[in-house]
């Protein structure tokens, strides 16, 4: 068998592994700090605001959409099971709150259940989503 021999003793190949390991340790470093966007699972045409405020935690993010369906984490949900899926998305985060995105053409009805189930829970902040004009 042959040996292997470099090509001249005066070229010189860089090791390239010191930079991948950095690579690598910053992919790491921003999927772990990268903040994701909740979408409830519909685009809902939200009514207009002048005293919106921007919510820094939201754990909770409702849609209800023009035929009042209720939507949670990208599904369609029953009313009646919008009280335990939401138990269970305020456990994961506590500190967060609630965000419920309501049509404009949507029944008050279903937001106020929502608000309901929300304050049976016991989530404080509970805030509904409008446009800034």
């Amino acid at each position: 068998m042959r040996s292997r021999k470099s090509a001249s003793s005066d070229e010189k190949v860089a090791d390239l592994t010191p930079m991948l390991d950095v690579v690598f340790i910053m992919l790491i470093f921003f999927i772990v700090t990268a903040t994701f966007i909740k979408e409830a699972g519909i685009d809902v045409n939200r009514p207009d605001t002048q005293t919106a405020e921007l919510k820094k935690t939201v754990s909770l993010l409702v849609a209800v959409g023009p035929d009042s369906a209720v939507w949670i984490d990208k599904k369609k949900v029953d009313i009646r099971n919008v009280r335990p899926l939401m138990e269970r998305l305020h456990a994961e985060n506590p500190k967060g709150g609630l965000v419920i995105q309501a049509d404009i053409t949507s029944k008050v009805e279903k937001v106020l259940a929502i608000m309901d189930a929300a304050r049976n829970i016991g989530i404080s902040q509970v805030a509904i989503a409008g446009e800034n004009k």
